[in-house]
């Protein structure tokens, strides 16, 4: 991934109190429409950080479990499919 740093970069607050991020920025960020950021307060101004995505599904005893947003594009019927081959090969001793 292509990392830059931007400074100097004049930025103005809406009517509403909304900050655009420009578009390269939120490329290189990974930032998506629904993106949670974290904001830290300075002596200096207002730090925004990207909050790590968490998978939105986990394996609690054996079992898939949903605990937050699907990310875009995730498979289901994939992740099923892939689960139900592991349990399969580790049955079979592989």
């Amino acid at each position: 991934m292509v990392s830059a740093i931007v400074n100097g970069m004049t930025l103005r607050i809406d009517k509403a109190g909304r900050v655009v991020l420009p578009k390269p920025v939120r490329d290189r960020l990974g930032l998506r429409v629904d993106s949670d950021l974290e904001m830290v307060e300075t002596v200096d101004g207002i730090v925004l950080k990207r909050i790590e995505d968490r998978p939105s599904m986990i394996k609690v005893d054996g079992l898939w479990v949903h605990i937050g947003k699907t990310p875009p594009n995730f498979d289901i019927d994939q992740a099923i499919r892939d689960d139900h081959e592991d349990r399969i090969r580790k049955m079979a001793g592989f």
